[in-house]
């Protein structure tokens, strides 16, 4: 890469027959271009420029090279124009695991309108809640809500969105439950809790309302790994679900939800996307710029 650098400094030399105009095309002080013009001569061992006070002229070596160099040069500058090019409009296959709730609830319209954005991208996405391996399983990234991994280490987490989440009930469980006036209640009513909780008597999301903090434990008759099973379960008066204000809009339009202390609400949940290196295909950055920007705007 040194020395198609020097080799680009050398055809701007010869072009101008001088080092101070070169200079100032280049953008760089006149000692350092004459510098790298010799460290170029001293790695070639041989002489390409007559250099006077007046004017620089080509040797005859330096005349064989020009020709050879202003090829090479306008060659790398052309492959580096049609890889921006690429990275404007990216192609090749993007391959992304993602929860199901996440891309069916929030990010369907997001994905229609990254596809119809880059065009020449073809997708293959895995709605999956298992921990795929990066490391061994042919995915560009994945979409994960919750902490970022700890292990392996070398993965790399960047965070798309905060997800807030508020408390819903259908109707009729509101009317029979017992009043629902304060987050303490809730120990008195039935908790549909999606993301992993697994056990009776299990501390439930810190609830907020301004500075105010408060912490419950809860009798959790359901407990699963599904955001969207918890809102159905909910739907049929089984209980209380915590969602994603968007995931509840439609059921609360139809009058199959409503929000209960709503004043309140969940710590939001992180959203990351995850990936095994920094160093990504244009398609995988671009997606991710797009997610991050898109959710941070419809949060």
């Amino acid at each position: 890469m040194e020395l198609l650098s020097y080799m680009r400094l050398f055809v701007e030399v010869a072009r101008t027959r001088s080092f101070r105009r070169a200079a100032e095309a280049l953008d760089m002080p006149n000692s350092t271009l004459s510098r790298h013009i010799a460290e170029l001569e001293k790695t070639i061992g041989l002489r390409l420029l007559h250099r006077s006070t007046r004017k620089v002229e080509l040797t005859e070596a330096g005349e064989v090279y020009f020709k050879r160099c202003q090829s090479i040069v306008e060659e790398a500058r052309i492959a580096h124009e049609s890889l921006l090019d690429v990275a404007e409009r990216p192609t090749g296959t993007l391959r992304v695991s993602m929860p199901v709730d996440l891309a069916t609830g929030r990010l369907a319209p997001i994905l229609a309108d990254f596809a119809r954005t880059y065009p020449l991208i073809a997708f293959e996405f895995d709605l999956t809640p298992r921990r795929i391996d990066l490391q061994t399983e042919p995915f560009d990234l994945a979409i994960r809500m919750g902490p970022p991994p700890t292990a392996p280490s070398m993965l790399v987490a960047r965070p798309i969105a905060l997800v807030p989440r508020y408390l819903y009930a259908a109707p009729g469980y509101v009317e029979q439950a017992p009043p629902l006036r304060h987050p303490d209640d809730l120990s008195q009513h039935v908790l549909c809790v999606a993301q992993g909780a697994t056990r009776q008597g299990e501390t439930w999301r810190t609830l907020h309302r301004g500075d105010e903090t408060v912490e419950v434990m809860t009798p959790t008759r359901f407990a699963m790994n599904s955001v969207g099973l918890s809102r159905s379960l909910a739907t049929q008066g089984m209980g209380i679900a915590a969602l994603d204000e968007l995931l509840a809009r439609d059921e609360v339009a139809f009058g199959r939800l409503v929000r209960v202390l709503p004043e309140w609400s969940l710590a939001p949940v992180q959203v990351h996307a995850i990936t095994e290196t920094r160093l990504l295909p244009a398609r995988t950055r671009l997606f991710i710029e797009f997610l991050k920007a898109r959710m941070s705007s419809d949060a």
